[in-house]
C-alpha cells in the first residue's frame, strides 16, 4: 500500500506535521504537489508569487531526493488529479494540512468526501498555525472579535515543539511518472522581479539570522521602512517553506539568551498572523464583505483615475508614493508602509478596501489572504477592532518613521535633490518633476468620517 501526501502551503520537510505522521508509518510514501488552475488563473494571482512557489517545489524535490524519495507534479483539476492517482497506484490513505482559505476549504471537503467514497482513509493536520481554530475561544465558547484579549488567551497556551525531519523516506514501487515543474513562461506569466533565497535551507538561516539579533531590537526599529527591521521571513511562512512551530522555538531560543520586548513584539506579529485566520475561518464572508456589516452602506468614490495613481505611485505624498513604488518594484512592502497606503486610499481618496486588498494581491510575494484582507480591512476601520477610528496623515508618518527621507529618496528618485524639508511636508515639489498632492487630506478625513458616521447611524 502506497500513503499519499498532498503538499499545499507546506513546502518543506522539516516540521511538518502531515509529513511526520505519514512517513512515519514506514510505508512507501508518494509526496504530491497539484498545480491547480484554481488558483493559477484567479484574478489576483501574482507571478512573483508563483515564481517563487515554483522554485520552491525544486527545492523541495531536491530534499526529497537526498533522503531517497521525490516529489510528484501534476497540474489539473485536484480531485480528478487524485482520483487517477488513487486507482493507479493503489493508494488506501492520504495525508494533507488544512488551509482555512475559503477556496481551500471548499476544494478540501469536495476531496475529501469524494476519498472516503471510494474507501481511502483521509488523515488531516492542523499545521498552519501554533494553535488552530477552534482552540483559541472566549468564555462562552465564541471566536474572539478584538485581537487583544485572543494574545491573551493564545500566548497563555502551550505551544508545541518542532517536529523532526524524516531520516529517509521510502519511495514506491511504481511506473508512474514523476512529473516535471514547468517554467513561469510556460504557465502564461512573467515578472522583473529579483526574488530571495528560495528553499527551506534558505528560510532557516534568515530565521537563525533574524533571531540572533535584530529581532531584540524588532520593537524599535519595525516601524522605520528604510532600516532592515524585519524579519523578512514573510514569503517563507506564506508557502508553509518555515513551520510556525520552528519560528516560534527561535524566540524562546533568544528568550534564554536575552529579555527584551522585541522578542514579544515579534511573537504578537506571530499572534496577529493567527488571529486574521481564525477570523477568516469562523467569518469567511469577510474574504468578500466587512467584518462590520452595518458598513456596507458606506458611499465610497469608486475613482479609476485615483486608483491608477495610487497603483502607480503618483499620489503626490512621498512616503505613499515610495511605499508602492517599493511594492511594484520588489513584489514586498514594509508593513508600516501598508498601514499608510491602505488609510490612504481608503480614508483620502475614499476607495474601497477591496480594490486595495485584489492589487496587493496581484502584487505581493507574501500575499496571504487572511493577512491581507484582515489589514485592508483595519486600515478601513470596517475590520476587527475598529477603535479608535485611526485615520494616518501621511504627512505626519513621514516625519514620524522616515525623518530622514532615505526610504523616499531611494523609491522616489526624481527627488533625490529635493530637501527634507521639502519632501517632509510635501509641499513645493513641482519644481523636481514631481505631482502636487493629489487631495486635500484635512478635507477627505473630515469626508470620511462624516460617511463613517452616517453609514454606522
Amino acid at each position: 500500500m502506497t500513503i499519499l501526501l498532498w503538499h499545499r502551503r507546506d513546502l518543506r520537510l522539516h516540521d511538518n506535521s502531515a509529513l511526520d505522521q505519514a512517513s512515519a508509518e514506514g510505508k512507501p510514501l508518494l509526496p504530491l504537489f497539484i498545480l491547480d488552475p484554481g488558483i493559477l488563473r484567479a484574478e489576483d494571482i501574482a507571478p512573483v508569487r508563483v515564481d517563487f512557489l515554483l522554485e520552491s517545489l525544486q527545492r523541495l524535490r531536491e530534499d526529497y531526493r537526498a533522503l531517497g524519495g521525490d516529489l510528484w507534479i501534476r497540474q489539473g483539476e485536484p480531485l480528478t488529479v487524485i482520483r487517477a492517482l488513487v486507482q493507479q497506484a493503489d493508494i488506501q490513505e492520504i495525508h494533507w494540512n488544512d488551509d482555512v482559505e475559503p477556496y481551500s476549504r471548499q476544494r478540501d471537503e469536495t476531496v475529501k468526501n469524494a476519498l472516503q467514497e471510494l474507501g481511502v482513509r483521509v488523515i488531516i493536520h492542523q499545521d498552519q498555525m501554533l494553535h488552530g481554530p477552534g482552540s483559541v475561544l472566549t468564555q462562552s465558547n465564541q471566536p474572539y472579535t478584538v485581537y487583544t484579549p485572543f494574545w491573551r488567551n493564545w500566548s497563555s497556551q502551550k505551544k508545541l515543539k518542532p517536529l523532526p525531519t524524516p531520516t529517509v523516506i521510502q519511495p514506491p514501487n511504481l511506473s508512474l511518472e514523476i512529473g516535471t515543474i514547468p517554467t513561469l513562461k510556460q504557465l502564461g506569466l512573467s515578472h522583473q522581479i529579483s526574488l530571495p533565497a528560495i528553499g527551506e535551507k534558505a528560510a532557516l538561516e534568515q530565521l537563525d539570522k533574524f533571531c540572533a539579533k535584530p529581532i531584540f531590537d524588532y520593537d524599535e526599529h519595525r516601524n522605520f521602512p528604510a532600516d532592515t527591521g524585519t524579519s523578512q521571513l514573510s514569503p517563507y511562512l506564506k508557502f508553509g517553506v518555515l513551520g510556525i512551530r520552528k519560528a516560534w522555538e527561535c524566540t524562546e531560543h533568544a528568550l534564554l539568551h536575552r529579555q527584551a520586548v522585541g522578542i514579544t513584539t515579534w511573537q504578537q506579529e506571530l499572534c496577529w498572523r493567527e488571529f486574521y485566520k481564525h477570523i477568516l475561518f469562523h467569518v469567511p464572508n469577510v474574504a468578500y464583505e466587512n467584518y462590520l456589516t452595518q458598513y456596507n452602506s458606506f458611499v465610497w468614490d469608486e475613482n479609476k483615475e485615483y486608483f491608477e495613481r495610487w497603483c502607480a505611485g503618483e499620489t503626490g505624498y512621498p512616503m505613499v508614493d515610495a511605499a508602492m513604488r517599493q511594492l511594484n518594484e520588489t513584489g514586498w512592502m514594509h508593513n508600516r508602509s501598508r498601514m499608510i497606503v491602505a488609510s490612504f486610499l481608503t480614508k483620502d481618496l475614499l476607495i474601497p478596501w477591496s480594490w486595495g486588498e485584489r492589487y496587493f494581491m496581484q502584487k505581493l510575494l507574501d500575499g496571504d489572504q487572511s493577512a491581507n484582507n484582515g489589514g485592508w480591512q483595519w486600515s478601513a476601520s470596517m475590520g476587527t477592532d475598529p477603535k479608535p477610528l485611526r485615520i494616518f496623515n501621511p504627512v505626519t508618518q513621514a516625519n514620524r518613521f522616515d525623518p530622514q527621507t532615505a526610504y523616499v529618496r531611494r523609491w522616489v528618485p526624481e527627488l533625490e535633490q529635493a530637501k527634507t524639508v521639502e519632501i517632509l511636508s510635501s509641499k513645493n515639489l513641482e519644481v523636481y518633476g514631481y505631482p502636487k498632492p493629489m487631495v486635500d487630506h484635512a478635507i477627505q478625513q473630515r469626508i470620511y468620517k462624516e460617511r463613517y458616521k452616517a453609514a454606522k447611524s
